[in-house]
């Protein structure tokens, strides 16, 4: 039998904010633990929270980024449940009234666009954290990231397998961070998904029993862990075995999922409105407001790369993907004064390469805008051919100074001058007289032998198109 594979994604997203959803506390990483816990969110009895304006309008500004509902009128509820790390004994977020309903976001899965539809984003607290250090047999209790602002935002099952919820996941990511209402800090718990994912028949319309994958933090342990759970669910249907709804952790170092626990419903949570929180009312005035501040988003900027730098589609989807790599091409683009393709070629091509192999992001590439962009004109002007601009390039990388003292260090200046090329061609073609009877004889691939054989004898520094018109010529 052919399996589909049926995922949802629930992703938490820790808002930018500085200090906590109901507290004054602050929201900085890596604090010593239970510093930054105040009576709130370690709940004293008597104390009351009040509700952080900033993380509201980090909601409303996702809602705006992907054409969701911003619902007017929103409500807070206690959801019921005991872990050491959750002082209270309930978590604050919203059941009923979300701040965000609705919206969509567009993937893009090698060459293939696809639509995921968007359930909600609710605001909510994060709990603490349990220390399973060295504490004699007990566990320790850093309550730090308790009351930490999150928005959990929910996709309906509209990803089929590992690639499209990577996809989505990295899209979301891009979105957050591009907008500023999250760091997208995976290793600091920034950003984390929970993956719900199931297995149906192939061509069936209803969906399997789904399992959710908790705490995800990174897209490799993402793809991992929805392979590995699709795999599990379908060996035991096909052995006639039942799936049951659970929550499960994915082990990296085992590269499999394990029961936690059985899965709950919302009913077992008991949810009920707040009483100490008012319900949220959200003006047409707060979201204009809201809207007029948001920076131009990447659907936006990708329309007007097409059109403004005539690159393709590609192209201009490649180069937004994130703000920062947005920021550098267009930057590149002023600095060499136009060439809007070939700078996209570079930061696709040799910049991307040497950032992934570095595991780097291009805000922290040792190659700079004016570096590259002088790199660019050099190629422009023909004092290098592509071939030795991916040398000054990988010097450049390296640390070795700028563009034109790396060229006269190395001696990597083009030869342009018609006579020397000419000259070296003559000898070329008089070293090789077989090949070049074979060519003018009808054997076409010998004309990429004789450019080898002039290109090796000039060093690789002829200008390739003087070279190819002058021996095409000779050969005539």
């Amino acid at each position: 039998m052919q399996w589909e594979i049926v995922v949802g994604l629930e992703v938490h997203t820790q808002l930018s904010t500085s200090s906590k959803i109901f507290s004054g506390s602050s929201t900085a990483f890596g604090a010593a633990p239970n510093t930054q816990a105040n009576a709130v969110d370690i709940a004293l009895p008597g104390v009351l929270p009040v509700l952080n304006r900033g993380a509201v309008e980090r909601a409303i500004q996702l809602g705006l980024a992907i054409n969701a509902h911003i619902s007017r009128r929103s409500v807070f509820a206690r959801k019921n449940y005991f872990y050491p790390d959750l002082p209270k004994g309930y978590q604050i977020s919203q059941m009923e009234l979300p701040v965000v309903e609705g919206g969509s976001l567009t993937i893009q899965v090698g060459e293939t666009e696809k639509t995921i539809r968007i359930t909600r984003a609710h605001l909510e607290e994060d709990a603490g954290k349990s220390m399973h250090g060295d504490f004699h047999g007990m566990t320790g209790i850093d309550l730090n990231r308790a009351g930490t602002p999150l928005l959990e935002i929910v996709s309906e099952p509209d990803m089929r397998g590992s690639a499209e919820a990577v996809a989505y996941a990295k899209t979301l990511h891009s979105l957050v961070v591009w907008l500023g209402i999250c760091d997208g800090n995976m290793q600091e718990g920034s950003f984390r998904c929970d993956a719900n994912v199931s297995v149906r028949p192939m061509g069936s319309t209803e969906l399997g029993t789904r399992c959710e994958i908790k705490n995800l933090n990174s897209f490799r342990f993402l793809e991992r862990a929805i392979e590995y759970e699709a795999r599990r669910q379908i060996e035991i249907n096909e052995d006639g075995g039942t799936i049951r709804q659970e929550t499960r952790l994915y082990d990296p170092d085992r590269d499999e999922t394990r029961t936690m626990r059985s899965k709950e419903d919302a009913h077992d949570y008991r949810y009920f409105p707040d009483p100490d929180l008012l319900p949220l009312v959200i003006s047409e005035e707060w979201i204009e407001r809201t809207r007029a501040a948001m920076p131009e988003l990447p659907v936006a900027m990708r329309e007007r790369f097409i059109g403004q730098y005539a690159i393709p589609a590609y192209d201009a989807g490649v180069l937004t993907g994130s703000k920062a790599t947005a920021v550098y091409f267009e930057q590149l683009v002023a600095a060499v004064g136009g060439e809007a393709k070939l700078c996209a070629n570079w930061i696709m091509g040799e910049l991307s390469a040497a950032l992934n192999r570095h595991e780097l992001d291009i805000a922290q590439s040792p190659v700079g805008v004016a570096q590259l962009a002088m790199l660019i004109r050099r190629i422009g002007d023909g004092t290098l051919s592509g071939k030795l601009a991916k040398e000054v390039f990988e010097a450049l990388w390296q640390g070795e100074g700028e563009v034109d003292a790396i060229i006269d260090a190395r001696g990597l200046k083009q030869v342009s001058d018609v006579g020397a090329i000419e000259a070296m061609v003559d000898q070329v073609l008089a070293a090789n007289p077989n090949q070049v009877a074979e060519y003018r004889a009808g054997k076409e691939k010998m004309f990429g032998y004789l450019i080898g054989q002039a290109m090796k004898a000039m060093k690789g520094k002829a200008n390739p198109q003087q070279l190819n018109e002058i021996l095409l010529r000779k050969l005539s």
